[in-house]
């Protein structure tokens, strides 16, 4: 069995080199994600990049919608044991200072994408609640993740087209989240029953402070998971404070009222409403600005769904007009707006993620995939 760098340090938590997992689940994982959008909804972008250990697999992409159009760079390859290797083709992710600088850098490739980008925190990160989701007795979800919010430098060229990405006006999110997640070619055996899943994330940048929701709830409308925080913001120029911590505040997810876009299922506005540990309740109404299509990283993708092995190096750009694209496909159920936030007087902006499949009674939905009249 080999032995590799981070078997240098004291974190190994089963008697197994560090690029062991502790679970035989062929589904294991272990995942960056980010995305960045400009305060108007100009330019959003988002970046992903995998590893799917009992597999065998690493992937990553770039995905970045501008003037209506999603450009997408994905890329595979068999997955590195040497854990600190965190790249796939020519893009890279690097760990500048833990928790709280990372860069994100695409070399140019025959895609016509390309970026050289730095994530600085202006959050500390946030643990979410863990998700664990079973079907029958099969365990289908169950996976650890924390969140941190922040700001943007660099730049993002696309065909024909360069994006100066600069802090004062554009913001951003990351998680890390690993654990246990479906992914890869289907596996054999009997077919898993249905279960209704309505996952709503959002996490929301306001000048002084950040707000997190997160929550999965099947079709009577009870959720199965709930996260929701409320932090301060520290300026992204300096070290994360060392009680950063301290004031990260536990909220209570109370109800969420959403409309819906005719003939679809995307969110077209409404309220979060979240309750402080004082029973203060906090109401964010929301407005989306922009839509962009998390197929476009990889997430319910036909053919570059994650995990899924293309061999051992392979590289390949897509370009999607998303107005002339069905928004009633399936791989394009899982989507993130950027939206306006309000709390009270307060104005912020961040992102509704969401991923809708099934009956919800409180929403009147009554099939696999019926759109909204």
């Amino acid at each position: 069995m080999p032995i590799t760098r981070l078997d240098e340090y004291p974190v190994h938590q089963v008697p197994e080199p560090l690029h062991v997992p502790a679970t035989g689940d062929r589904n294991a994982y272990d995942r960056y994600w980010f995305n960045g959008y400009d305060r108007d909804a100009a330019f959003t972008f988002g970046v992903a990049l995998g590893l799917y250990p009992n597999r065998d697999v690493m992937d990553g992409s770039l995905s970045v919608l501008v003037d209506g159009v999603q450009h997408s760079f994905h890329g595979s390859r068999r997955a590195p044991l040497e854990r600190t290797e965190t790249g796939v083709g020519p893009l890279r992710i690097e760990i500048v200072e833990p928790l709280r600088r990372l860069r994100v850098v695409l070399d140019p490739n025959d895609t016509g994408l390309a970026c050289d980008l730095t994530f600085s925190a202006r959050t500390p990160a946030m643990q979410e609640n863990r998700a664990t989701m079973r079907v029958g007795s099969r365990v289908m979800l169950d996976l650890t993740r924390f969140t941190q919010l922040g700001v943007w430098d660099g730049r993002i060229e696309v065909p024909g087209r360069s994006l100066v990405v600069d802090r004062s006006r554009v913001v951003g999110t990351r998680d890390r989240s690993w654990g246990v997640r479906p992914v890869g070619e289907p596996e054999g055996g009997a077919p898993m029953p249905f279960s209704t899943i309505l996952w709503l994330w959002a996490p929301v940048h306001f000048d002084d402070h950040a707000v997190l929701w997160g929550s999965f709830e099947g079709a009577d409308g009870r959720p199965w998971h709930a996260s929701g925080k409320r932090v301060p913001t520290f300026d992204p120029s300096d070290a994360v404070p060392p009680d950063a911590d301290a004031g990260v505040e536990e909220l209570t997810l109370v109800r969420h009222d959403l409309t819906f876009t005719p003939g679809t299922r995307y969110v077209s506005g409404g309220e979060l409403r979240m309750a402080r540990a004082s029973g203060e309740e906090l109401r964010l109404s929301l407005e989306p600005v922009a839509r962009f299509a998390m197929a476009g990283l990889g997430y319910g993708h036909p053919t570059w769904g994650h995990g899924t092995w293309h061999g051992e190096s392979s590289t390949e750009g897509e370009r999607w007009v998303l107005a002339d694209e069905d928004p009633m496909a399936v791989h394009l159920q899982h989507v993130q707006q950027v939206c306006r936030f309000r709390e009270g007087d307060r104005q912020g902006v961040g992102v509704l993620e969401q991923l809708f499949f099934g009956p919800h009674g409180r929403y009147g939905f009554g099939g696999l995939l019926d759109p909204a009249p």
